[in-house]
């Protein structure tokens, strides 16, 4: 696959998670700013993380910002990005 394509790919999938997550964390009375830790699986981090690190600016654009760990991982089930979250509930 071109890496180019892959990029584009990769920056919607990120995206397309951030949506969910926000509409995940909406029904359940939260936002963004109460996210408290974030961990991030890649099938390819070296790709990847500049693409995930612009969409992490966009999101927590101002602190506090939550704990990040990003994990290079070798197999996704359908996936090539993962992302889980804690939240604390207002």
């Amino acid at each position: 696959m071109d890496w180019h394509i892959f990029i584009i790919i990769i920056l919607g999938v990120v995206r397309l998670a951030f949506e969910n997550l926000k509409a995940t964390l909406t029904a359940a009375g939260c936002t963004f700013d109460d996210i408290v830790d974030v961990t991030t699986f890649h099938t390819d981090p070296e790709q990847q993380l500049n693409d995930v690190m612009a969409v992490k600016q966009e999101i927590f654009a101002h602190p506090p910002y939550p704990n990040w760990t990003a994990v290079g991982v070798t197999w996704l089930a359908g996936f090539d990005f993962e992302i889980k979250v804690i939240a604390r509930i207002p």
